[in-house]
């Protein structure tokens, strides 16, 4: 219980700074009563949304990353500052995600708020579906329940209707369950804490819909619906299936794709309404190597009772997204906001924009608050160890915007005899590189590395080195979209990234060192940008560590 309290002290205090930040390199919101998309212009993968009063709460797919289920807050549907993390510690269960396991944990959660509780349903396709569930959206989770054991659920939604009875929409991961394209319902318990019924399909969309997953569950004048992307992540589109049961059978409506936009997708969200009565749309935009990028888009319900989303020039039912568009109408003044992407390092937690690559371990880090500074440890790395790519204690953050600067400094202090120990800025996924200080018989040096196909065992190579005379330096990546694109074999197309390295001794001049790299994405999440501290997996009771400074996202 005193860890508890702890944790939501030291959240309310990030979240307290976080609502006053604004990004340099990406803000939707145009100061003139006008938000541009993407609405977050980093991986929220799977966004979906909740209103409650004038406040809204989305949260997103977190995958093996720690901490799990990211909440972001915004009065207005524009303006979003992370406010807490309902899996703050990790995954369940514990024994697996204690390792990374790259793609795995948390797929598609959705939020909901019911008797004045917020429910979070998410699905793990290798264990079944979970729920957690809070008074304080901000404050300390329940332990995750296995709602429906069960490999390949995914995609959950709760529907609490009118009788009291509550229902649970979710689809199945053809990789884990053998069968794709279709939607299930089933009923839960009066707490929704287990199922009553056996899942039901209510959908099969192999005919028309392939692929047709991530079902949200509405009921709205005596229909239910479910919201449901089609036709897979990069080219697919929105369908809505409506009936007077929950079990169905279903009508069906494409009601948003692609068409002359260059919008991809447009993929997986969900439905909400203001206090004004405007109805909106949140999804994502699958952009390759900088992830799933979340758009806003206006909703209206024709008279026929069926809901266009975008922009609909020709009244055939089915919109277009928007690339700009006017701000939802709320009450009052709402300021500009963005999640957090620098960091001080001045608190006596982590900023809420870090996570973990596998669950976390106190052991890995310590936020000294006096000194304004973040101690990382060096680990042991796995004993199999090929690369970074598996290993545990990489402290991450999503990349913020298409074009951007991150600057780092740091002071590496290795224990002189363990030749080996690491610490640098890295740029992680399926592809990664980074700067790298390294303690060798020769002293400190400092290098620039690329590995190529992490993530099929591939060592690093360095691209170039040079020692150092003193262990503090100042590190920095530039982030450049080319403009151009690498066409992929669903017909869909990624941008190409270049990313350049640099160093200085006095944080003034800066020079480049190694090669120019383009990162790749990892797995189902875009690249990541962190700081890492490791030495090797050999047998010693103690380590050494890198102290960083600050961390600071700037425009290119």
């Amino acid at each position: 219980m005193r860890q508890l309290l702890l944790f939501a002290t030291v959240m309310l205090s990030a979240m307290v700074c976080a609502n006053d930040y604004v990004s340099e390199v990406w803000c939707a919101d145009l100061g003139n009563g006008q938000y541009q998309n993407p609405i977050l212009c980093a991986d929220y993968s799977d966004p979906d949304v909740c209103r409650v009063g004038d406040d809204y709460y989305m949260t997103s797919s977190s995958f093996n990353c720690v901490p799990g289920l990211q909440i972001l807050h915004s009065r207005d549907l524009v303006n979003w500052s992370i406010v807490g993390a309902a899996l703050p510690w990790g995954n369940v269960p514990d024994e697996k995600y204690a390792t990374v396991q790259h793609g795995c944990g948390v797929w598609a959660p959705c939020i909901r708020h019911h008797n004045g509780e917020f429910y979070i349903f998410w699905g793990d396709p290798d264990v079944g579906i979970f729920m957690t569930h809070t008074a304080d959206v901000r404050g300390v989770w329940s332990v995750p329940v296995l709602v429906k054991a069960g490999k390949g659920y995914i995609d959950t939604t709760p529907l609490w209707d009118d009788d009291g009875r509550v229902y649970l929409a979710h689809g199945i991961a053809g990789s884990r369950g053998g069968l794709k394209s279709v939607l299930f319902v089933c009923e839960l318990s009066a707490d929704a804490t287990h199922t009553i019924t056996e899942s039901r399909i209510v959908y099969d969309g192999h005919e028309k819909h392939v692929t047709i997953e991530g079902p949200k569950f509405y009921k709205r004048n005596g229909y239910y619906y479910i919201f449901a992307p089609a036709g897979g992540v990069p080219t697919g589109w929105q369908v809505v299936l409506r009936s007077k049961s929950p079990y169905g059978p279903y009508e069906e409506q494409t009601v948003m794709a692609q068409g002359g936009t260059d919008i991809n997708g447009p993929h997986q969200g969900g439905w909400v309404d203001t206090p004004s009565g405007e109805d909106w749309f949140i999804h994502f935009q699958d952009v390759g190597v900088y992830g799933r990028l979340v758009h806003l888009q206006p909703l209206t319900w024709r008279n026929d009772g069926w809901p266009v989303i975008g922009h609909d020039p020709d009244g055939d039912g089915c919109g277009e997204p928007v690339t700009r568009y006017r701000k939802p109408r709320v009450d009052g003044y709402c300021p500009m906001a963005t999640p957090v992407e620098s960091d001080e390092f001045d608190s006596a937690t982590l900023g809420l924009q870090w996570q973990w690559h596998a669950n976390y371990d106190h052991r890995w880090h310590y936020c000294d608050a006096s000194n304004g500074r973040l101690r990382l440890y060096s680990y042991p790395v796995p004993e199999d160890y090929d690369n970074l790519y598996d290993v545990s204690n990489l402290l991450l953050q999503k990349t913020p915007a298409k074009d951007f600067v991150v600057t780092t400094r740091l002071t590496f202090n290795p224990i002189a005899k363990y030749h080996g120990e690491r610490a640098g800025l890295l740029v992680m996924g399926l592809d990664y590189a980074a700067m790298v200080l390294e303690n060798t018989p020769e002293g400190i040096v400092l290098s620039q590395v690329q590995c190529n196909k992490a993530d099929k065992g591939t060592p690093e190579r360095v691209m170039a080195s040079l020692p150092l005379s003193c262990p503090t330096i100042y590190l920095r990546a530039t982030f450049h979209d080319t403009g151009k694109k690498v066409l992929k074999s669903e017909g869909s197309a990624d941008m190409i990234v270049e990313v350049r390295f640099y160093y200085s001794e006095d944080g003034i001049d800066y020079k480049p060192l190694g090669t120019t790299f383009t990162p790749r994405e990892g797995k189902w999440i875009g690249a990541k940008v962190g700081l890492f501290c490791t030495r090797p997996a050999v047998k010693s009771n103690d380590g050494g560590w890198v102290d960083v400074d600050w961390w600071r996202v700037a425009r290119e």
